[in-house]
């Protein structure tokens, strides 16, 4: 079984809202367009220092009531962080106490990876470890073991975006996903991978990302468009 707090993945998937921009006011508009979890996007939010996270999540809560999940991207997985990569683990680590989730990179150094990992299971937090590619879709074994290896890193979910050029791509995607028998999230990015944001959580895909307004990934879909897709698959 695994849950973004109360929200149980087993049951059915998630739409997962990125706020990157105005938290508080972004995170109301994702839950009334039909979010069912937050990203946290902490390299794109500039948080002057832990108290202004805090309160920030503490207004979120209040408004929202959804699950949060931290995310503090790095440079090389697509992210905006340009601190200490030891600044950007003890940020995820500081602020553990306040959200149901935390998502860290397989690519990261495995000592600092091990550290959010052991503070996030001590404190009941769900483990996202995730990879990206934004060049290929690797081969179907290639996106398995990926994924095998984000679980045997400690994720309970295990991510795994790719860049599609063609419909083939988006098949070997939703095979590796059909594949898997551990939770994972797969994406299948750019244009030509978009539908894959809707159809992966039929092949077993937990979670899927979806834009407020304006997409932060190559493909991304508006919560409102995947919320009236999902409510006719599940």
């Amino acid at each position: 079984m695994v849950k973004i707090g109360n929200f149980d993945l087993d049951v059915r998937p998630a739409i997962v809202s990125v706020i990157d921009d105005d938290p508080a006011e972004n995170a109301k508009a994702a839950n009334w367009l039909g979010a069912n979890v937050l990203e946290l996007r902490l390299d794109l939010l500039n948080f002057s220092d832990l108290e202004e996270a805090k309160k920030t999540i503490d207004r979120i809560k209040a408004n929202t009531n959804l699950p949060c999940i931290a995310t503090n991207r790095l440079q090389s997985d697509g992210g905006r962080w340009e601190g200490s990569e030891e600044d950007r683990i003890k940020l995820l680590i500081d602020l553990m106490p306040f959200v149901e989730a935390v998502d860290i990179e397989l690519s990261a150094d495995a000592e600092q990876r091990n550290k959010v990992i052991e503070a996030a299971k001590a404190a009941g937090v769900t483990v996202i470890v995730s990879a990206h590619d934004f060049n290929e879709t690797p081969s179907v074994d290639e996106m398995k073991t990926i994924l095998n290896n984000a679980h045997e890193a400690g994720g309970d979910i295990a991510k795994l975006a790719v860049m599609a050029s063609s419909k083939q791509d988006v098949l070997d995607v939703l095979q590796a996903t059909a594949d898997m028998e551990k939770p994972v999230c797969t994406i299948a990015m750019g244009e030509v991978g978009k539908h894959s944001r809707i159809v992966a959580p039929c092949y077993g895909s937990r979670l899927t990302y979806g834009a407020i307004a304006q997409a932060v990934a190559p493909g991304q879909i508006k919560i409102h468009e995947l919320k009236s897709a999902l409510e006719i698959l599940f």
